[in-house]
């Protein structure tokens, strides 16, 4: 079975940009078949939801997506459900995201914001003009970082990421 793409814009010019506007979006990834008490009562505030894969079963995006918000989630190595693509190509409030689970060695063209999953760390780092993120992992931590997700916010006419922890 070929695995897709899905490219979702949202066009606004910058002259339509609400400066008052905010937006929240909750990133979460490597679930791994598990939801810790209390997050979709966290995430629940969210305008989004984005899962950079690794949910395995799909009863758990069920169960993430009763937090009510929208839910997106890219193919991750440990998921079998392969009606979901591999990447999400998103444009939010003129910025363009790239949703992918495991971080590719190179970003697509005209991306401002790369987010992945997969290395369950939290990242945010500035690689040629882009920003990398990575919400870290809701269920089985690494590397010392506890478990974690992320919150993208628009406000003031800006992007900001900020990891809550588990």
């Amino acid at each position: 079975m070929q695995r897709r793409s899905i490219a979702i814009p949202f066009w606004r010019t910058l002259a339509e940009v609400d400066y008052r506007r905010r937006v929240r979006i909750a990133v979460i990834s490597d679930t791994h078949d598990r939801v810790p008490a209390g997050l979709c009562a966290r995430i629940a505030p969210a305008d989004e939801i984005w899962h950079l894969g690794d949910v395995c079963m799909p009863s758990v995006l069920a169960h993430i997506a009763t937090a009510g918000p929208l839910v997106r989630v890219v193919l991750g190595n440990c998921d079998s459900e392969f009606s979901w693509p591999l990447t999400i190509e998103l444009e939010r409030e003129g910025s363009l995201f790239y949703l992918v689970h495991i971080p590719p060695s190179g970003t697509p063209p005209a991306v401002q914001f790369l987010l992945h999953g997969h290395t369950h760390v939290p990242r945010d780092e500035m690689i040629h003009g882009v920003r990398w993120l990575n919400p870290g992992c809701i269920s089985r931590a690494n590397r010392g970082a506890p478990a974690s997700f992320g919150w993208l916010e628009y406000t003031g006419g800006a992007w900001n990421w900020r990891i809550d922890w588990l």
